[in-house]
């Protein structure tokens, strides 16, 4: 194949000396190289004279052959150079501050083990960010809107679940009912301007309860770590708990009365297709969420 691909060049040179120096070779390795391709075939492909290279009959059959040789092979390369490119070069998602550290450790062992020459910028911000105008390529989302600039992918539908640890119940008990969360401390999510009335549903029927307690903020994983130490009770989205449900040190309360549904979306701006780049990342995400949902199945069977 490299000596098709040397004769294509040769005679698209018209010279020895010039085929060579494309070809990175000297004059007599690139003679040496055509004799062994005119061996190969018993045939005799070009008539050599001191001033000029003229193609034999058999010269001029082949010649169309090595030259798309020549064209596939770079093809090839520049498909090669594109798949490489594609997956190489920055991305930069913005999510909720307490959802990014969630799959954080995950983007850094699993995600850049596979694609190294990926770097991701994760943005963690609770407010809304243009994503064109900021320049971001993806987004995690609980509401889009009607955007008709953006794209977006359902990644999951997730509840907040009520939880506590077990030495928290030991001391003050395990709540049967929403009602009895009026005689607890509980955990406050500062984000929400009516933080102290929780919302429970149960069949057709919407409960409020006034709740208090010694701690609020507008964090997830600082609520989930007051929730771990026994501070109280806190209600979490289900996302952040797999892990210590599923070990104990969480133990998830009245699980006959459901929170509001809250879906979350996987956003980028409108495009023909996204660079191959932020299509793994986003297939990361998109694979990350489902095996969390999936875990969570486990815990409630």
């Amino acid at each position: 194949m490299d000596d098709l691909a040397a004769f294509a060049v040769l005679v698209e040179a018209g010279s020895f000396t010039l085929a060579a120096q494309q070809l990175g070779c000297s004059k007599g390795q690139l003679s040496k190289r055509i004799s062994q391709l005119e061996a190969q075939f018993s045939v005799v492909l070009l008539h050599r004279t001191t001033r000029r290279l003229s193609l034999t009959a058999a010269g001029a059959a082949l010649l169309p052959q090595a030259q798309a040789l020549v064209v596939q092979v770079e093809r090839a390369h520049q498909a090669l150079a594109r798949l490489k490119d594609d997956i190489a070069g920055p991305v930069r998602i913005t999510v909720p501050v307490s959802l990014g550290e969630t799959f954080f450790d995950g983007l850094l062992l699993e995600f850049s083990r596979d694609y190294p020459d990926v770097q991701i910028e994760l943005d963690l911000n609770n407010g809304f960010r243009d994503l064109a105008r900021e320049g971001f390529d993806l987004a995690i989302r609980t509401e889009v809107g009607n955007d008709e600039r953006l794209v977006a992918r359902p990644l999951l539908v997730m509840n907040e679940l009520t939880c506590a640890s077990p030495a928290y119940l030991e001391r003050y008990g395990e709540p049967q009912t929403p009602q009895e969360l009026v005689n607890h401390r509980c955990l406050l999510n500062s984000h929400y301007s009516g933080r102290e009335e929780w919302q429970y549903h149960r069949e057709h029927e919407l409960l409020r309860v006034r709740v208090a307690g010694p701690f609020a903020s507008n964090h997830y994983n600082l609520l989930k770590k007051a929730a771990l130490v026994g501070a109280g009770i806190a209600r979490l989205p289900s996302y952040v708990l797999p892990a210590e449900l599923a070990d104990g040190r969480l133990r998830w309360l009245l699980r006959d009365y459901r929170t509001r549904d809250m879906p979350l979306y996987l956003v980028h701006p409108y495009q023909g297709g996204l660079p191959r780049r932020t299509q793994v990342l986003a297939d990361y995400l998109i694979g990350w969420f489902k095996r969390s949902g999936e875990a969570l199945e486990r815990l409630q069977r």
